[in-house]
């Protein structure tokens, strides 16, 4: 299975989240180093993210990046 990296936007006026493919890797730290130089080189808007997700397919993995994730709940020695 690869590792996908995307460009992951949310939309304010809705909790859905739009993706776009930026490319694939087969190795994670291929994978990691990549994202960590379009991260360092292209700054994004401060509603998109560069996210790297392992999955079977991009449709799995878009499903995945799509989907809505409540915020976790900090613990008191966490702040």
């Amino acid at each position: 299975m690869p590792y996908y990296i995307y460009v992951v936007t949310s939309l304010e006026t809705t909790s859905s989240k739009s993706v776009k493919l930026v490319t694939d890797f087969e190795n994670f730290k291929l994978a990691k180093t990549e994202v960590r130089r379009l991260r360092s080189e292209e700054r994004l808007p401060d509603n998109q993210a560069y996210k790297i997700i392992f999955a079977d397919d991009t449709a799995q993995a878009e499903q995945r990046l799509s989907e809505f994730r409540e915020e976790p709940i900090a613990k008191e020695w966490e702040k």
